[in-house]
């Protein structure tokens, strides 16, 4: 595809001329009018007056004074319900056709997210935008002749008569433009397999034929296949296959447990660039190398973001958002706070808690971290452990020991009338568990004050159990959960953790 590498590099080379647009009020005081616009005579929209809304001196003000925030099962309680039945113009105008299944780490396995066509166009535009922010690496145009292989759900959606349903990934790669589809990776054969296992091996097979520059999926399964290919055709390293391979574009969870084996995968440097993709829309995306692989939060892309801060007076100890909870815009956050998200989006969605916690590590350019979940942090007893905090102690033991540690979950428990953090460590390296248990101590200690506090006083213990990576996987494929967005939960808690415990009771 020479001409077309020209053509990507040409354009590229043209938008980093652009000047960016600082103004980020005016950008998502732009889009919320917008999406109000669009949804002012739904059910939703004049429930809440958004006619009046829009004529207000102050209409971000008055839009979070008049609509409530939701969690999941408020607003498809209250509203979503009546679109999976056929119903037109309830929260959005028009049917809506899609449904993403969530698919990630939440406790239910059959939430139910509104897709539209205007959403999978984002989608679009902020993947396109992400290729454009390339330049930063300052590829040649030979390298926009390669091929980009995504690994992502299937395109062989459910019907039941009424709507589709899939992970967003197949929803959206079933979905993409025909240009687009002339330089991507694995094919509309491939992309419509279910059995994920099947669907691997067909990568595999296929993969000499390929000419790979970039690739994008989640960590866990970008290794497996790697790891399968270099097996299958007896080569020393990805690279032996795909020569041209220059990027990553990773998202769903942090790479620092998987950087070290993917690396030592490939014969040659990659580049990685971080995505902030939910089943709600594409938010954020690695615009440039930076030290914190910090994302662009996308604000001028039919989504309006508020930002509450994640803490006793907004939260439950459950992570339960509070009634009186205040939200943000903005303007008003300020950096290294953790911040609940709330999103209104062009699907639907109204003051939408997303479940994840973000902070700003930059204002000026609009660039966030994800830090973990409402729901999955622990705070037995006030040592307020983020998953940002288990991330970066895993990071600092495996470096420090000399060891890959891929996958982990912990679990809060009682002991001895007080509490402990029971942590399941994966790796296949010989490991001594009071060594990897007195490291994980103490780089949590470093990384979290609460944290130092409570080991003091309540938080009496950490227990330490070792298992082979594989056995994270197999859990995956126990729960039905093979595929492109699955992903372990780092914190155990409720179903997950009664599964969790059953399936490795004989294992241990």
């Amino acid at each position: 595809m020479p001409i077309l590498g020209s053509i990507i590099k040409g354009a590229i080379n043209f938008r980093g001329k652009i000047p960016s647009r600082k103004n980020f009020y005016k950008q998502q005081l732009t889009q919320l009018k917008k999406l109000m616009a669009k949804a002012e005579f739904t059910d939703f929209g004049k429930r809440y007056h958004f006619g009046e809304i829009l004529l207000s001196e102050d209409p971000i003000k008055t839009f979070q004074s008049k609509v409530p925030i939701h969690d999941y099962q408020s607003i498809f309680d209250l509203w979503w319900h009546r679109t999976l039945k056929g119903e037109k113009n309830v929260c959005w105008p028009g049917k809506i056709k899609y449904f993403a299944l969530s698919s990630g780490t939440s406790e239910s396995s059959s939430k139910h997210l509104p897709i539209t066509k205007e959403l999978i166009k984002t989608i679009q535009r902020t993947t396109l935008s992400q290729v454009v922010s390339t330049r930063h690496l300052s590829y040649p145009k030979e390298q926009y002749e390669t091929e980009i292989l995504f690994i992502t759900g299937s395109s062989n959606l459910n019907f039941n008569g009424v709507y589709f349903s899939g992970d967003l990934s197949g929803i959206t790669a079933g979905t993409q433009p025909r240009w687009f589809q002339n330089f991507t990776l694995p094919g509309p054969e491939i992309l419509s397999i279910k059995i994920w296992e099947e669907k691997i091996q067909e990568i595999v097979e296929r993969a000499k034929d390929w000419n790979i520059g970039f690739i994008a999926g989640v960590p866990a399964w970008i290794q497996i296949i790697f790891e399968r290919i270099i097996k299958y055709y007896n080569v020393k390293t990805i690279h032996d296959i795909w020569p041209n391979l220059v990027l990553y574009v990773h998202g769903g969870v942090a790479i620092h447990p998987y950087k070290k084996s993917i690396d030592a995968l490939c014969g040659k440097k990659i580049d990685y660039l971080d995505t902030y993709m939910a089943s709600e829309g594409f938010f954020a995306y690695q615009e440039r190398p930076n030290p914190h692989q910090a994302m662009k939060l996308v604000v001028n892309n039919k989504m309006f973001f508020e930002f509450v801060p994640f803490n006793n007076d907004n939260f439950d100890s459950d992570g339960n958002i509070k009634p009186n909870a205040k939200a943000l815009s903005i303007t008003e956050v300020d950096v290294n706070i953790d911040y609940a998200l709330l999103l209104s989006n062009c699907a639907g969605a109204w003051r939408y808690l997303i479940g994840d916690t973000i902070k700003f590590t930059d204002i000026e350019r609009g660039e966030i971290v994800i830090t973990g979940r409402t729901k999955h942090f622990l705070s037995l007893c006030g040592e307020h452990l983020s998953v940002d905090n288990m991330n970066q102690a895993i990071k600092i033991v495996s470096d420090e020991m000399g060891i890959v540690i891929n996958e982990y979950c912990v679990t809060g428990i009682p002991y001895q009338g007080l509490f402990a953090h029971h942590w399941y460590i994966g790796t296949d390296s010989r490991v001594d568990p009071a060594i990897i248990k007195t490291k994980l101590d103490e780089a949590l200690k470093t990384l979290n004050d609460d944290y130092i506090v409570e080991r003091k006083h309540a938080l009496k213990e950490l227990i330490i159990t070792i298992l082979p990576n594989q056995t994270f996987i197999d859990f995956l494929a126990f729960k039905g959960k093979l595929g492109a967005q699955s992903k372990i939960p780092r914190v155990m808690k409720g179903k997950h953790l009664n599964d969790w415990q059953a399936f490795i009771k004989d294992k241990i």
